[in-house]
């Protein structure tokens, strides 16, 4: 069943049009409950092309005054200024889902004007469908908005809740986690490369392999240290590879990443308090 209350975007880059592209081809939004602002005629374009019957508005105020449901989808510096300009517009039933990095619950609150505030954090897969969202709702938000926002943000993956205190390590991890397992795939498949396989092989085999490891994992549920040691012989292939792997501190230093990632959401976020 489609929703029949629209939903704004303020802000229609790419991570609005995985949202939007997911509540359409669910069936959970129809296209013409979907009303964005976005100045770029380039943003609007891709969106409606991906998303065709999609509404735009000329200005964030007139986007959020159509909408029960607002998704902040902007950058960070652009954040106060578009809390600014729909401040006015937002009702009292009205829920502010944002989706700018480093902006606390109180902090949008504040410059929106609205207790009614959920925080999230998504990341890039959702743009293929097999995203990791993480929300955290202020108090004030009725439990029937966290729970279209739930189902909303599942259309495009993953969804968990967890308190507000925990977002910078979210951010850490899964919201820049993909960066550093691209990483990893790239040097997988400039392992390839090295050993003799040709570019483009050596690219869809590191592509596909972690690919199916991700779903290996996700499927059968077992810990990743057993699924380790199910391809790990005594004496064997991937035992000299993990022997490469410990002495430089591959482990160690992808923890390392998560923490400084995490640390330094907390001074974006102190820097926007």
């Amino acid at each position: 069943m489609t929703e029949n209350i629209g939903i704004a975007f303020i802000g229609g880059g790419r991570m609005a049009q995985a949202l939007a592209e997911g509540f359409q081809r669910t069936g959970l939004v129809e296209s013409a409950a979907i009303i964005v602002f976005d100045p770029s005629a380039e943003a609007r374009d891709r969106l409606e092309a991906r998303v065709p019957g999609v509404r735009f508005a000329a200005t964030g105020a007139a986007a959020a005054a159509a909408a029960r449901l607002v998704v902040l989808a902007v950058k960070p510096q652009q954040a106060a200024a578009a809390c600014a300009e729909i401040a006015p517009a937002l009702s009292r039933d009205t829920t502010l889902v944002s989706i700018v990095a480093g902006f606390t619950v109180a902090r949008l609150s504040a410059l929106a004007g609205t207790p009614r505030i959920v925080r999230v954090m998504p990341n890039t897969p959702s743009l293929v469908g097999r995203g990791v969202s993480v929300m955290s709702a202020a108090p004030a938000v009725p439990e029937a908005d966290r729970s279209r926002v739930r189902t909303l943000l599942a259309s495009v993956g993953h969804v968990h809740e967890a308190d507000e205190s925990l977002m910078d390590a979210v951010t850490g991890l899964s919201g820049s986690g993909p960066g550093f397992l691209a990483l990893v795939v790239e040097a997988l498949a400039t392992g390839g490369e090295r050993a003799g396989l040709p570019a483009d092989l050596a690219l869809a085999l590191a592509v596909e392999t972690f690919a199916g490891t991700g779903e290996l994992l996700e499927r059968t549920r077992e810990s990743p240290a057993a699924i380790r040691a199910q391809v790990t012989s005594p004496g064997g292939t991937t035992l000299a590879g993990l022997g490469v792997l410990e002495e430089r501190g591959l482990k160690e230093a992808l923890a390392a990443a998560v923490v400084a990632a995490t640390n330094r959401a907390g001074e974006l976020g102190r820097a926007n308090a």
